[in-house]
């Protein structure tokens, strides 16, 4: 077995369109897809700011903005707001379950009409089981899949990383004509869950930015913590 010694190489990408603020430019340091990322590794980078899609490990690094902050939440402080304990409730008819990240029709279905509903053409379309496997799929670090289900049926899925201090949410797909019971809201209760059980700290959210709509329900969870100029921070919002 060959031991990395060097550190992984970063690459900055060239600027393309910001997919939040338009009409804004944006850039992406990347880890060198070469080296190899396991989850000791992993577990440094997410706690840099950094997250994976797929193989690709990245973090936002734009000339002229610094709007993206990577936010997680401390699983063993959070205290749900009167909405997220009527979710809990509504959707206590619901049983989990955390299985290994392989592929199956079932996700695969549910996951196409998700995005036919919500991203039909964005950045985030990937219908074809081959792009869907290497998005969802295809991990080297540790990953897990968490099944909702009601009566045996797959109602939502969460794709998760496990990095050594709790969870990384990396992408969360549901029923779409099951829109009253707020299961984006539930997976994230819920992963706080796993995260508590396993005794460990941080639910990590991925980006956020400040008046962006589609990142506005990551606030909704407090206290939230946010990686601003190279440090964990308390958000006060």
């Amino acid at each position: 077995m060959t031991i990395q010694t060097e550190p992984p190489k970063l690459y900055l990408s060239a600027p393309h369109p910001c997919p939040y603020i338009e009409p804004e430019t944006a850039s992406t340091v990347l880890l060198d897809p070469n080296y190899p990322v396991d989850n000791s590794l992993f577990s440094i980078l997410i706690r840099a700011g950094f997250r994976r899609s797929g193989d690709t490990v990245y973090r936002p690094h734009c000339r002229n903005c610094n709007a993206c902050v990577s936010v997680r939440l401390p699983a063993r402080e959070f205290l749900p707001s009167r909405s997220q304990r009527r979710n809990w409730k509504r959707n206590s008819d619901l049983t989990t379950s955390m299985v290994p990240p392989n592929f199956s029709e079932e996700h695969f279905d549910l996951y196409c009409r998700y995005q036919r509903w919500r991203h039909t053409g964005d950045i985030m379309d990937h219908s074809d089981p081959e792009r869907y496997r290497e998005f969802m799929v295809d991990s080297s670090v540790e990953t897990a899949f968490i099944e909702f289900r009601l009566d045996g049926q797959l109602v939502a899925l969460s794709v998760c990383d496990l990095p050594e201090d709790g969870m990384s949410a990396v992408y969360t797909f549901f029923d779409p004509m099951m829109p009253k019971r707020g299961l984006g809201t539930y997976a994230i209760l819920k992963q706080l869950e796993y995260v508590r059980n396993m005794e460990l700290d941080w639910l990590y959210l991925g980006y956020w930015i400040d008046g962006c709509k589609k990142m506005s329900y990551k606030t909704q969870f407090r206290p939230i913590f946010g990686f601003v100029n190279k440090e964990w921070r308390l958000l006060s919002l």
